[in-house]
């Protein structure tokens, strides 16, 4: 009889891919799924899960959140794979080569990033591969200006370097340039065409929000996609379309039964957050999105900014300071109706956008645990998956649970795996799988983050296994573990 390293027994097992949902014990050795039986297997290590679901890890398309502290955080939370793809990094081989030196609990990877390229070729910027890079630059009018021929084309030259170098697609930050003419974004798209990897757009300013815009933002996105044939995948579209979800949705329905290759992603929160300097957020642009200085709140800081001075010291003092932005209220059933629409779209991933935490005070250690009372974050960051299973399945009986689990892991598997083979081992829970397991109790799974308290871990996960590791085990992080790998496409 084969002996495997650990056994998962007596689990409700889901396989999203093959349809599976009945109880099985599953056998993992050497980091991969070996054996899913209806019969009992003999482990090294038997864990009896009765009860409880058996899914394939988690896995985050959208998280700013890359450093340990973040990822222990998303480990509570069920997550197993945190991709930073909206942003990206550049150059990416800089942030492998960070994460890799430094150790990661989770399994980690990057897209290029188009902001930070057009930064070095229009401001001079040396990039390091942090995501600081963009947000010590974010409110720098030189890099948001429409650029020459001659300057796009060394923009897409860096990036298709980058792509070489194993990045995961590209990340375009256009909503924070939004006047940079629409053929610049085709040229981007036109890239990744080639390449056969993904685009992941933050979209620009929807007509409806601005009727000066360039091109609609939602429009620009199917566009690329029909024009060019790329793969485009349309980040948080809830905080980018808020009231006029329905329409942008109709769009991107349409355009799918035409054949091109559009997808979205969702959080269950009614606040964004971004540097406080973005361009969308300057004063005498905020009634677009129906908002005021005081929909508007400092990451750390007590309260929300009392009027539009303190507004522009803000984004005088400190343009890259992590802010609240209070979109919709999550209170208002009429209001959450438009988030839970952009969740429930078909095949809408579920995806964090989690941002880095900030320490309020002392020195910041990302490797302390559990994390002081200074480290704050947005709620997202701790709570998305715990809220969404509480949220969309316990609660409002948007989907069913074995739904919810596909589009936290097979759904954003197969967005990045087109032109990724690791991400084809991910996502599923079945022989050859990568042994990336989420174990939770469906009864009592939920978040537990506030905008008050934004740093709590949620509750109802049990055990989240990243390469046959433990990581959390019986609801407890093990600090010691660091199995993380990186995910890149070559």
């Amino acid at each position: 009889m084969t002996t495997y390293d650990l056994v998962l027994a007596n689990g409700r097992v889901i396989d999203p891919e093959t349809g599976l949902d009945a109880v099985r014990d599953v056998g993992v050795t050497g980091g991969a799924v070996r054996a899913v039986s209806e019969t009992p297997l003999d482990g090294t290590t038997r864990v009896d899960v009765t009860g409880l679901v058996v899914c394939p890890g988690f896995i985050d398309l959208h998280s700013h959140s890359v450093d340990v502290a973040g990822q222990r955080l998303q480990a509570l939370d069920g997550v197993t794979t945190v991709l930073e793809l909206e942003a990206g990094c550049y150059p990416v081989g800089a942030a492998y080569r960070r994460a890799g030196l430094e150790g990661r609990p989770l399994n980690y990877g990057f897209a290029t990033s188009w902001a930070v390229a057009r930064m070095a070729v229009l401001l001079g910027l040396e990039p390091t591969g942090e995501l600081s890079d963009f947000f010590l630059n974010i409110g720098r009018d030189a890099w948001q200006r429409p650029a020459e021929r001659a300057a796009v084309d060394r923009i897409v030259g860096l990036l298709e370097r980058d792509l070489a170098d194993g990045a995961l697609g590209i990340g375009i930050l256009v909503g924070y340039a939004p006047r940079i003419d629409p053929a610049e974004y085709l040229s981007v798209a036109g890239l990744a065409a080639r390449t056969g990897l993904p685009t992941y757009t933050h979209a620009r300013e929807l007509v409806e929000m601005d009727p000066g815009t360039p091109v609609d933002g939602a429009e620009e996105i199917v566009r690329a996609a029909a024009e060019t044939g790329a793969h485009m995948h349309y980040c948080h579209v809830n905080s980018t379309s808020v009231r006029h979800v329905d329409r942008v949705l109709g769009l991107v329905e349409r355009v799918r039964a035409e054949g091109a290759r559009v997808t979205t992603e969702a959080y269950p929160y009614g606040a964004g957050m971004t540097g406080v300097g973005a361009a969308f957020l300057a004063p005498e642009l905020l009634h677009r999105r129906g908002l005021t200085p005081h929909s508007i709140g400092l990451l750390g800081a007590a309260g929300r900014l009392s009027g539009e001075a303190a507004l522009r010291e803000a984004r005088e003092r400190e343009p890259g300071a992590a802010a609240f932005v209070h979109l919709l209220d999550e209170d208002d059933p009429a209001q959450f109706a438009f988030i839970e629409r952009a969740l429930a779209f078909p095949d809408a991933a579920v995806a964090t956008d989690a941002v880095p935490l900030l320490w309020r005070s002392g020195v910041a250690d990302p490797l302390e645990w559990p994390l002081p009372p200074a480290a704050v974050t947005h709620p997202r960051t701790a709570g998305t998956y715990g809220r969404a299973l509480r949220m969309l399945v316990r609660e409002q009986g948007v989907l069913s649970l074995p739904e919810v689990v596909r589009r936290c892991t097979l759904v954003p598997a197969d967005v990045v795996g087109a032109g990724v083979p690791a991400m084809r081992r991910k996502g599923r829970l079945q022989p050859g799988a990568d042994a990336d397991i989420t174990v939770f109790d469906p009864a009592a799974v939920t978040d537990r983050a506030t905008y008050d308290d934004t740093a709590r871990p949620s509750a109802g996960f049990t055990h989240v296994i990243v390469g046959g590791e433990f990581v959390v085990r019986d609801a407890h992080l093990r600090t010691d573990a660091f199995p993380g790998r990186p995910v890149r496409a070559n």
